[in-house]
């Protein structure tokens, strides 16, 4: 008896190592899909118009323009690529500016805040 309880003993231990398998990852250099200069120019022009209480009335990414409003003012963020890759962005207010004059330099400030400046 022993020596049949012996034998479902290991032929248990075999089944049960038999199922385990272990997956290595391949060799080589894994990273994720590295954010474009664009996108993250994008993030940060749309994150700093809500920093400041911007109601976004429009994004339209293929021409790289947001737009929104707040207090009946008007503003606007054009975020292009360059010939060179680089891209550049520029923040435009129209209507009644002199209700909160200094807006347009924290939107700018926090735009270089969210792009890690």
């Amino acid at each position: 008896m022993t020596l049949v309880r012996r034998f479902l003993l290991l032929a248990t231990a075999m089944i049960l190592v038999a199922g385990c398998t272990v997956y290595e990852v391949g060799p080589g250099v894994y990273a994720t899909a590295p954010v474009t200069t664009f996108d993250r120019s994008w993030a940060a022009a749309r994150n700093a118009f809500l920093d400041q209480g911007v109601r976004i009335t429009g994004e339209d990414r293929s021409t790289g323009t947001i737009s929104g409003t707040k207090s009946g003012i008007n503003l606007a963020a054009y975020v292009r690529t360059q010939a060179d890759g680089s891209v550049r962005v520029e923040f435009k207010t129209v209507g009644a500016t002199s209700v909160d004059p200094q807006l347009i330099e924290r939107i700018s400030q926090a735009y270089d805040r969210f792009m890690g400046r």
